[in-house]
């Protein structure tokens, strides 16, 4: 039975037997499918799941091979929509940001679309291959990738009198001559993708579009933007075309193309790629478990491996920092990455499953920032440059969380000094790329990013319209920030810079409010912005004063220092009550009032969102607070809730593996709620049995015996032979490989880990 999931609105039959599927999984599956659905962990994976979102972005159903430079997914907003917009031939972005469209057609309209939309039937989308019917125009199509290259099977209809193809660039230029079809398209300044593909056979004609639509025909070669292919398929009515991408060429992407596609063989590329999603998801091995279970978690870790992507190409790579192409010197350059969403859980996961390629992506934040001229740390690298998103520099917290955990194959000395120059020389609004003007230099006297009172217009030419001044968000990530530079400092030998670095780590404590619990906006005479609903102020987004979730959430982000939030809260009885607080406190409005003001903060547990990533640590704080039984019993509740084998499995934006890494971790029974400090905080395992490649030869296995969904409480543990009494681990318990053994319950031992909190940020100097 293989895996596929029919899009709404496709044919009565094949809905029925996706029903009989259900049987098995929630994904659906084709007529005649073989039975071995769940023979590897790649069958477990479902790319349909979260296609349709609760309320933004959903999750796209992207075909590529683990970080390749290479992903494709079906051209449409999401599920729901009846229509492809021609087939894309690369993306350039995580969201659906495609770069070149095929579009073949059996007969052309009187005037040439730049991109054909079709109806469509019998998708099959798997993380390595993609099959699809495209119903009214009758054309089968077939499509696998390499890691820098594909191959398209279009299947025409045979008793068609003529098959033509479309090649469409968009903002760039495209030339044809034989079976050769080469270009380049701009994505933005002067980045440009090249293309370089082949047909299995020669066009008979060739022709062009003119801007106002109409074909100008040749015969021999062809140039322009969008460009139709006539071809003979008389004796065949299929046509492959096969392709390789570049960064820096055509000629490259041609040697791209050559180096990893010999054939036309769309089975024998699928294969390839099935055995390399194979080779990386079978990292993890699960034993126990529900079908269910297995398919969000290997569904959520082939997640996790579609950024960053590796862009080196034959030794080179192009980087847009300096609109140059450098040597990799032996090390692959890796981009595409929104930290803000992946520090706190993808980066910490590779460091586990993925150390040589977490340290080839470090050395290449490291280069980046050498490349651009403020030598400055990029915050949300991508292949056009750093753009900069959302606030706070935590590319300091990859750094830190890598050297802290042994991960040493980079030049600290550079990392310190390019961490330390980002932060005294950058401004802190957030969405900026710009020096530190008056605000900054205001917050590093005082020790506080100062609010607006309500209703004030903004006259800082610093500070985005829409994104506001963040004021909290940008106060408590930027102490983040510092902590981590002063393990950076101390790693590397700067023993008073640390120390100072340490205490600004605790500027967060200028914007507590001990008579509520949280943390209020001040304003610059240093005077707490009143009146305030800590549910609703802050405008769209409440990002006057936080980011895209309100107080509650950030009342919890201080993921270095829990020993003294708990110091704030008067100890560890008021924060257990403020944690019920947020899970338990109902919105005090209809949803639509709720999210038309926060449209981020989806998947409620009262005021707890399980859907952007400043929530993935918050379950696991009962454990600092003696309560490791209560984050046992939440972590079952909200993957269950909010995960799920279906296409709304997903309660808010995926961001590149930002939630779905915290998914990987829930369910193998730990989670690094401190990226910097080389410890893990144990949950609830899903699984009897899991066990991690950590490379070299070692593993670390968790034994979870009994585990299922009423044993989600640990009893007893054993850590490498030793009685384990506290609900974390070390890095160093499990780098060389170990064994955690849990003795699963139906109810809760509230002895067992109470006396020993997990570690925080070292006391204040």
């Amino acid at each position: 039975m293989d895996m596929l999931k029919t899009p709404s609105g496709r044919s009565a039959a094949l809905r029925a037997m996706a029903l009989l599927c259900l049987l098995f999984s929630s994904v659906a599956c084709k007529k005649n499918a073989p039975t071995d659905v769940f023979k590897d962990p790649v069958d477990y994976v479902n790319p349909y799941m979260g296609n349709i979102s609760h309320l933004l972005m959903p999750t796209y159903p992207t075909v590529h091979l683990p970080n390749s430079m290479l992903r494709m997914c079906p051209a449409r907003a999401d599920y729901t929509v009846q229509l492809l917009d021609g087939l894309p031939l690369v993306l350039t972005s995580h969201r659906g940001a495609n770069a070149f469209r095929l579009s073949p057609l059996n007969n052309l309209p009187d005037s040439i679309p730049t991109i054909a939309r079709y109806t469509y039937d019998n998708e099959d989308v798997r993380p390595y291959r993609y099959i699809v019917h495209l119903d009214e125009e009758d054309v089968d199509v077939d499509f696998a990738p390499s890691f820098r290259g594909a191959i398209y099977r279009l299947r025409y209809n045979a008793d068609s009198s003529g098959h033509y193809l479309i090649v469409h660039s968009e903002k760039g230029e495209m030339t044809a001559e034989g079976n050769v079809i080469s270009g380049y398209r701009y994505l933005q300044d002067s980045v440009r993708i090249f293309v370089y593909m082949e047909t299995s056979k020669s066009p008979v004609a060739y022709a062009r579009r003119s801007d106002n639509g109409q074909y100008i025909w040749h015969k021999e070669q062809v140039t322009g933007n969008t460009l139709v292919l006539n071809y003979d398929l008389k004796s065949s009515s299929d046509l492959f075309v096969r392709y390789g991408i570049s960064y820096i060429s055509v000629e490259q992407a041609r040697e791209n193309l050559r180096s990893e596609i010999q054939s036309y063989n769309v089975e024998v590329l699928s294969k390839m790629g099935r055995n390399e999603w194979n080779k990386t998801l079978g990292k993890v091995q699960l034993e126990g478990g529900t079908t269910e279970a297995r398919q969000v978690f290997y569904t959520s870790l082939y997640r996790t491996y579609e950024r960053m992507i590796n862009i080196s190409e034959g030794g080179h790579y192009y980087a847009a920092e300096d609109d140059s192409v450098h040597s990799d010197n032996g090390i692959p350059y890796y981009t595409d990455d929104w930290v803000w969403d992946t520090y706190r859980a993808v980066h910490p996961l590779r460091i586990l499953l993925e150390p040589e390629a977490e340290s080839h992506m470090i050395n290449s934040y490291i280069r980046a920032a050498l490349l651009n001229k403020e030598k400055w740390l990029p915050t949300f690298p991508e292949v056009t440059g750093d753009s900069h998103r959302m606030n706070g520099n935590h590319a300091i917290a990859v750094l830190a969380d890598a050297y802290a955990k042994g991960l040493t194959s980079f030049n600290l000395n550079d990392a310190y000094e390019l961490a330390k120059r980002v932060m005294a020389e950058k401004t802190y609004a957030p969405w900026r790329r710009m020096p530190k003007g008056e605000l900054d230099r205001f917050f590093d006297e005082k020790g506080f990013y100062p609010a607006l009172p309500q209703g004030e217009k903004e006259t800082d030419p610093t500070i985005h319209s829409w994104e506001k001044r963040q004021a909290v968000a940008v106060t408590l990530g930027a102490a983040y920030d510092y902590w981590c530079l002063s393990r950076l400092a101390q790693f590397s030998g700067h023993v008073a810079e640390a120390r100072e670095f340490l205490r600004r780590s605790y500027d967060y404590r200028n914007l507590y409010n001990s008579e509520t619990g949280f943390f209020h906006p001040k304003d610059k005479k240093g005077k707490f912005i009143r009146p305030f609903d800590y549910e609703f102020d802050g405008g769209p987004g409440a990002r006057d004063y936080y980011d895209e979730n309100n107080a509650y959430t950030y009342r919890w982000d201080i993921q270095h220092n829990f020993r003294d939030l708990i110091a704030l809260m008067d100890g560890p009885e008021k924060f257990v009550d403020y944690l019920d607080q947020t899970f338990r406190t109902p919105m005090s409005t209809w949803k639509f009032n709720f999210y038309h003001n926060l449209p981020d903060q989806t998947g409620n547990v009262g005021q707890f969102s399980m859907a952007n990533e400043p929530s993935l640590h918050i379950p696991y704080l009962y454990v600092y607070a003696g309560r490791p039984w209560r984050t046992q019993k939440l972590i079952r509740e909200l993957v269950n809730e909010w995960f799920r084998n279906d296409l709304m499995g997903m309660p808010g934006d995926e961001d590149g593996g930002g939630l779905s890494a915290f998914v990987v971790f829930s369910m193998m029974g730990f989670y690094p709620v401190t990226p910097g400090l080389p410890a893990y905080v144990i949950g609830s395992p899903f699984f009897s049995k899991i066990t991690l490649d950590l490379g070299g030869g070692n593993r670390f296995t968790i034994i979870a015996d009994g585990a299922n969904k009423e044993n989600k409480y640990i009893q007893k543990a054993v850590l490498n032979g030793k009685t384990l009494d506290q609900a974390w681990f070390q890095h160093s318990d499990i780098a060389q490989g170990g064994t955690l053994e849990l003795k699963m319950g139906p109810r809760p031992n509230k002895q067992w880990g109470v006396d020993t909190p997990p570690p925080s940020a070292d006391p204040k100097p």
